[in-house]
């Protein structure tokens, strides 16, 4: 009877200790983006990659992981977590319409070209960006594209 009382016991102790675990870790997205709106970049960044740790579809941290390497001008890490914004949902028109100016800087046509044509479709918060996205495109059209137009 003691037997069943003590693991009736450690199982109760177990269930509490991981409840109040995975309480702490549903704030880290919580805790980064206070952070971020403080402009607390590189502490926000730590507490997006614990959420990512245990919450690997967390397409909110991937994406303001992506708005801190724009902020720190790091492209190659901005447009990783774009992409892996796109894979987790590949309607997030506020990651396509990031993606597309980075491509544009990176003066990708092809590129840059598809993703307007991705983000007309499918625009939804960020429509009033498109005239402002289509406008940086003009600068970066090639002399035949121009032609064709």
């Amino acid at each position: 009877m003691k037997k069943h009382y003590f693991i009736y016991i450690f199982l109760c102790l177990n269930l509490f200790v991981t409840s109040i675990s995975f309480a702490k870790q549903s704030n880290y997205f919580v805790e980064g983006k206070i952070l971020f709106d403080k402009n607390e970049f590189e502490k926000s960044k730590i507490f997006f990659e614990r959420d990512i740790v245990f919450n690997p579809k967390s397409e909110l941290s991937y994406l303001y992981l992506a708005k801190i390497f724009n902020e720190n001008e790091n492209d190659e890490e901005q447009e990783r977590n774009l992409n892996s914004v796109l894979l987790l949902n590949p309607k997030n028109d506020e990651a396509i319409y990031m993606l597309t100016l980075l491509k544009i800087k990176q003066s990708n046509y092809s590129v840059a070209k598809r993703l307007i044509e991705k983000f007309d479709l499918i625009c939804d918060l960020f429509c009033e960006k498109n005239t402002e996205m289509k406008s940086k495109f003009k600068k970066i059209i090639p002399e035949n594209e121009k032609n064709n137009n």
